[in-house]
């Protein structure tokens, strides 16, 4: 593997130790020489205007019960317009305390005990946890690799009888791809036939890494998507201000708005006022800096694919959005390629949280000094077991 040479950009480069932030990210090899490349949070410090923002708020001293700014809300509504020609209404946003509990909401107030829940599998781990938790029946729609792109299979015998809920995701977690828009009308039109309505998780829309990829919202095709459709979106990911949780959900029915407003009624707590106020420095200020993110994230991902795909056993599909490799690692004669590679001093995500055990999900969202490490260990530790596989052959 050759390093790329090309001088870095500073406000991305710096070594920041976050092993004493209680960041779960870091907390989880505390004291081992294992390098956390696992959950989805960036080591990334924050625009500077979210920081001031926050400085602002915590030098007024007081931190009672807060309410949604109307500017974070008008924020939201022209940045859709402006990104996505996409017109919402204030009145369509919920906010919410994480995008998670936005995913456990939507099951919960679209299906009955009696109904089913539909999901892409491999897929992000919550997506199937939602409709175990609310003990909802849950049918997997296969994932898989169609011309270096991983799409979600529209196969109605996949679906178990009283189906009334899709969880999509788009960018796509894991996989990393960004949907076109002849393939989000198709699932729009599969969704219209089955009678389903679609919740759409969106939070990874403004990283898009490959050229020519663009985010289409779900509920911007038509109107009939639209009256279907939940999205949840937040600028945790983009960010890096996750800890903080402000999401939102964009409902445009008024009747399934009314019921995911009951569900979350005296369970799902309000956003507390620092992540308003993060969310609206974000939105307001951070363009400047999410454009530098993204040019970062592109030399990361360029080299993560160049150094997996030279690597023994190892492949990894064109990474389209998000900052996360899906490795593929089905050939690796080893029982567990996350244990492998963790032995080998790389923490990833275990692949058989998302569906497919064969597989390891690796966050690129790191100095890049910190990734050559990683992939310096994970190609050294397959070089070394093809090695002692060809010794015994």
């Amino acid at each position: 593997m050759h390093p790329d040479t090309r001088q870095l950009d500073p406000l991305f480069d710096q070594h920041i130790d976050r092993t004493r932030s209680n960041s779960i990210k870091w907390q989880k090899y505390q004291g081992q020489d294992i390098l956390p490349m696992w959950v989805a949070d960036s080591d990334f410090k924050v625009p500077q205007a979210i920081t001031d923002a926050l400085h602002q708020h915590i030098d007024h001293g007081i931190f009672g019960y807060g309410s949604a700014p109307q500017a974070l809300t008008e924020l939201i509504v022209e940045r859709m317009q402006r990104l996505y020609q996409w017109d919402i209404e204030p009145e369509w946003i919920v906010y919410l305390p994480g995008l998670v509990c936005g995913i456990n909401l939507a099951v919960r107030s679209v299906c009955q005990p009696e109904h089913g829940v539909a999901c892409p599998s491999p897929i992000y781990p919550p997506f199937k946890s939602s409709a175990k938790l609310a003990k909802r029946l849950l049918s997997k729609l296969p994932v898989t690799l169609k011309e270096q792109r991983w799409l979600m299979a529209l196969d109605d015998s996949a679906l178990l009888p009283d189906t009334r809920l899709l969880l999509f995701c788009n960018p796509l977690n894991p996989g990393g791809t960004v949907y076109r828009r002849s393939e989000l009308e198709a699932v729009a039109e599969f969704a219209k036939q089955q009678e389903l309505i679609v919740c759409s998780d969106e939070i990874h829309c403004d990283l898009l890494l490959a050229p020519g990829c663009q985010h289409i919202p779900f509920a911007s095709l038509n109107d009939d998507a639209a009256q279907r459709s939940i999205t949840l979106l937040a600028p945790s990911k983009t960010f890096n201000i996750a800890g903080l949780g402000a999401s939102m959900a964009i409902i445009p029915n008024p009747t399934l708005r009314r019921e995911f407003v009951r569900t979350k009624a005296g369970v799902v707590p309000d956003v507390n006022v620092l992540a308003y106020t993060a969310a609206q420095a974000a939105y307001e200020h951070g363009q400047p800096w999410l454009e530098k993110q993204l040019d970062y994230l592109r030399r990361n991902k360029a080299t993560v694919e160049q150094a997996i795909n030279n690597m023994p056993y190892l492949t990894l599909a064109p990474i389209e959005g998000t900052y996360l490799a899906w490795i593929d690692a089905t050939a690796l004669p080893v029982s567990s390629p996350f244990k492998f590679f963790e032995q080998a001093g790389v923490g990833l995500s275990p692949g058989a949280d998302f569906g497919n055990p064969g597989f390891v999900r690796l966050n690129f969202g790191c100095r890049h000094q910190t990734l050559l490490e990683a992939l310096k260990r994970m190609e050294q530790a397959v070089t070394t077991l093809q090695a002692h596989q060809m010794v015994k052959e």
